[in-house]
């Protein structure tokens, strides 16, 4: 037996090891052994709700943020694999931004709005039930993503709203010696509002190295009528230029649904109607309809974890979607390039060093129209 961490899955799950488990949050903001709950009364931000008990009454379970502010949450300095993340942030979730930094690199691997990352672009809650993300009523945004790291994790937020928020959080990892061969999580946000008549959305460029692409996160507004999936997602790697290695069919059929995900197309005389499902590899949990007030076009949230299927590449990998539609035409149907408004998140796994990611886009260019409160 050793300290090796595990990544655990139900066909290793009896298996022992020394691999030390910790958590962080805000009770407990470093992570040490026997280190929760000692806020004392007076300082940690649930003091008022806590004073009649006193120490060890859950004084500190969350955290404050600044308007413009990013916070530390996590800084282990060791080798071990980030396990599980649990977040509920309050705030414009598209002006929120997570980022992972790998080993001391000065740059982060992960940079993504938070609700994206978690599979929920639109500000909108939305059950999502899947092996990799798992979102629960009535915020709870869980990450289940092996992340390992064999010197250092350092984990922040940034608060690009308006408006201070705050921050529940816990970061369950394990401490141990990491394998030479695994890699380091990455993840990936870009919006193309909209895509332009020509043009393609990029999910993913300019990825050097050697890993495997294991998901992606997409959320879509169409701008017009009519279906809106019959655009190709392709993966260019290794070289590949003008034409790429795979090329799917559709969109929807890329997300592992068929026909519009509209089940009319197979039970006759069934109205026809978006379907939202969610499963542990895909999902469309999100149909957002206009609501005839302040609701814009018709919003869709998509996910595809290929994690029984990771796209493996030795040196380079770029992925694109096309925006396209139907028009029509004499007799028939042709093609109709969109220019709708997309965004995704790319999920990866790499070897360091790696480049830095594409700048982010500004808070412009990045939020979406939300209904103001009341």
């Amino acid at each position: 037996m050793n300290n090796s961490v595990l990544f655990t899955h139900m066909g290793n799950l009896a298996n022992l090891s020394k691999a030390k488990t910790r958590s962080i949050s805000p009770e407990n903001l470093d992570g040490a052994k026997e280190g929760g709950a000692r806020a004392e009364i007076g300082k940690g931000n649930a003091s008022s709700a806590a004073e009649h008990l006193g120490k060890g009454w859950k004084v500190n379970p969350f955290i404050f943020i600044k308007k413009d502010e990013t916070v530390t949450i996590a800084d282990i300095k060791e080798s071990g694999s980030i396990q599980h993340i649990w977040l509920t942030p309050t705030g414009q979730w598209r002006n929120i931004i997570l980022r992972i930094y790998w080993d001391d690199q000065e740059h982060p691997s992960v940079e993504c709005p938070i609700g994206d990352f978690f599979a929920n672009g639109w500000q909108e809650y939305t059950q999502v039930n899947s092996l990799a993300i798992n979102v629960n009523p009535g915020s709870g945004l869980n990450c289940f993503w092996p992340m390992p790291f064999k010197k250092r994790c350092r984990i922040t937020i940034e608060n690009r709203d308006v408006r201070d928020m705050h921050l529940y959080y816990q970061i369950d990892y394990t401490l141990g010696d990491i394998p030479d061969d695994v890699g380091y999580f990455h993840a990936y946000f870009n919006r193309s509002n909209p895509v332009m008549r020509g043009d393609v959305h990029t999910i993913l460029k300019d990825v050097k190295g050697w890993g495997q692409y294991v998901g992606t996160y997409i959320a879509w507004q169409v701008n017009s009528n009519g279906w809106w999936g019959e655009g190709e997602v392709k993966f260019y790697m290794d070289g590949d230029e003008e034409y790429p290695t795979i090329c799917g069919t559709g969109l929807e059929d890329y997300f592992l649904g068929s026909y519009n995900f509209d089940p009319s197309f197979c039970k006759p005389n069934t109205p026809k109607h978006y379907k939202e499902f969610t499963g542990p590899y895909a999902g469309m949990p999100q149909v957002i309809k206009p609501d005839g007030v302040y609701h814009a076009n018709q919003r869709f949230g998509l996910y595809r974890w290929h994690i029984a299927d990771p796209i493996r590449f030795e040196e380079e990998i770029k992925v694109t979607c096309q925006a396209l539609g139907w028009r029509q035409k004499e007799e028939g149907f042709r093609y109709a390039q969109l220019q709708d408004d997309v965004s995704s998140v790319a999920y990866w796994y790499q070897t360091l060093p790696s480049s830095p990611l594409p700048k982010l886009q500004d808070v412009d260019d990045v939020e979406f129209s939300i209904i103001p409160d009341n």
